[in-house]
């Protein structure tokens, strides 16, 4: 009757949006109403994630249900993982890892273990819960879940088996609740949060875009064809991320949002109800970026590593918005002259020697007070452009552009 009742809560609580660790807490609230006296109670398992390899959620009974996230490493090379117990149980492919804390129990096997025993622990079961193929995201196989009492009898048998038979029912809640986590990093790992906010809301579609006005941002790194020829393939990918990580942080940081990354370019947007606001953040993540790459420059010049640096036109102008692509393969993107008049406008930047180019109708949208920041560098003819237009670079005698 007690395993049927909290498993049957479990689920009712996943169904009901309970995150993990009230779940957990809510589980161990009930194991100690029937006498288990838990002390701590632990469960794991890997994450789907870039920064991220796997997640805990703990629940203490002086202080109550917490979360952690381990940050990806090389397996081999963290000691601490590799003398847990739940390194142990995974390795050995069992179901179950069990150590009472008497006579019989070997100090050093487990060094997590050894602290709890001084604080009065008396035994340590932990459980693995592997899921088919089929069911998972990832390298995870499922959970493993450990609890820890200070019962002066240790568990009973009977209290194990009771654990042991509301595991499944605790995996399918933490595996819910991953799988939507799991999906939520992917789709804004690769689309960027506010496409990936549209997409997860149902907007699936072939064809379903909406008519938007921001600012675009086009941006190439200069010289990387060369440095590529002359480089090996690992160290232009260890160049590329560096820049474009300098890049996105002064882009997001401001309130833009990259859409792709094209080769070495980088293509983004800023969105706002308020074009000059979006005209002013935009101009202010080149002016980060040109601060941020300057200084990368001097370390990586001084490590010996090849230097680059982008060239950023700025834009704004109306966008569609939304899904491009055949029926079942698609693209979250902008689309519209805005987008191609950047890239014409990038393109200029090698010829006119600077690193950050403004279209005429971004310098129009800013505002006064942005227009002030802004020099003249004439007008030009752009291929593909019907019209030539005056162009316009940050004055770098102006305060807010200082080095």
């Amino acid at each position: 009757m007690a395993r049927t009742q909290i498993a049957d809560w479990i689920v009712r609580a996943a169904l009901d949006g309970a995150d993990e660790i009230a779940v957990l807490a809510g589980v161990c609230e009930r194991l100690n109403a029937l006498g288990l006296s838990l002390m701590r109670a632990s469960v794991a398992n890997n994450q789907l994630d870039p920064t991220h390899d796997a997640r805990g959620v703990r629940w203490l009974r002086e202080q109550g249900g917490l979360e952690e996230a381990f940050e990806r490493s090389e397996p081999d090379t963290d000691e601490e993982w590799l003398s847990s117990p739940f390194y142990a149980l995974l390795k050995s492919g069992e179901q179950q890892l069990r150590r009472r804390f008497d006579s019989t129990y070997r100090r050093g096997e487990f060094p997590l273990l050894d602290g709890f025993v001084e604080r009065g622990a008396t035994e340590y079961v932990a459980f693995a819960s592997r899921v088919a193929p089929n069911v998972r995201l990832g390298e995870g196989e499922g959970i493993a879940a450990s609890w820890m009492t200070d019962r002066p009898a240790g568990f009973t048998d009977a209290q194990i088996a009771l654990i042991e038979d509301i595991v499944p029912a605790l995996t399918i809640a933490f595996m819910l609740g991953t799988t939507a986590r799991t999906a939520r990093t992917v789709i804004t790992t690769y689309l960027g949060s506010h496409a990936a906010e549209r997409v997860l809301a149902g907007n699936i579609v072939r064809g379903r875009a909406t008519a938007i006005r921001a600012v675009v941002w086009f941006s190439d790194l200069t010289g990387f064809t060369r440095i590529s020829d002359a480089t090996d393939a690992e160290a232009v990918l260890a160049l590329l991320n560096t820049y474009a990580e300098a890049q996105v942080e002064a882009i997001e940081a401001l309130g833009g949002h990259v859409l792709k990354f094209i080769g070495d370019g980088i293509l983004a947007f800023f969105p706002d109800d308020d074009p000059a606001l979006a005209c002013r953040r935009a101009l202010d993540a080149a002016i980060a970026t040109r601060n941020r790459i300057d200084a990368l420059n001097e370390e990586r010049a001084a490590a010996g590593l090849p230097v680059t640096r982008p060239h950023v036109a700025l834009h704004v102008g109306e966008l569609l918005y939304g899904n491009l692509g055949s029926a079942r393969r698609l693209d979250f993107t902008v689309l519209g002259p805005a987008v191609n008049e950047a890239s014409r406008i990038e393109s200029l930047c090698g010829s006119l020697d600077q690193a950050i180019i403004v279209s005429q109708a971004f310098a129009a949208t800013a505002g006064d007070a942005a227009r002030e920041r802004l020099v003249s560098l004439g007008r030009y003819a752009m291929k593909g452009v019907g019209r030539p237009q005056e162009l316009f670079t940050p004055d770098p005698e102006h305060p807010a552009h200082a080095r």
